[in-house]
């Protein structure tokens, strides 16, 4: 069973950085990709970043590219995204998600193809 527990988060001001982290205590970490979701109040769950089993290769939504990294460490089992220039519109519930597929190479990434969530990590950006 995947077991991902999230920390980092915070509330911080505009222009400022976090780092978010992703332990994963469950299946074969190095196996799965990992992807970051974000909700903010009233929106739909949307994911923003992903990165593959063994950190080849990293996607992002237009609205964090630029700003967020997502890496991964796969001899500690973890994963983070790494926030950067924060604005007010990234405020939210930031979730980590391990992938189904095993070693998933491809750009498809969504809540249905999810196997397990983290708990979410509150962000909170002031002006």
């Amino acid at each position: 069973q995947v077991q991902l527990v999230e920390s980092g988060g915070g509330s911080v001001q505009t222009g400022d950085s976090l780092r978010l982290s992703c332990v994963d205590s469950g299946r074969t970490f190095s196996d799965y990709s990992i992807m970051w979701f974000r909700q903010a109040p009233g929106k739909e769950r949307e994911v923003i970043a992903s990165i593959n089993y063994d950190g080849s290769r990293d996607l992002y939504a237009t609205s964090v590219k630029g700003r967020f990294t997502v890496s991964r460490n796969n001899s500690v089992n973890t994963a983070y995204l790494q926030l950067t220039r924060l604005r007010p519109e990234d405020t939210a519930v930031y979730f980590c998600a391990s992938d189904k597929r095993t070693r998933y190479d491809g750009a498809y990434y969504s809540a249905n193809t999810v196997a397990s969530w983290g708990q979410g990590t509150q962000v909170t950006v002031s002006a």
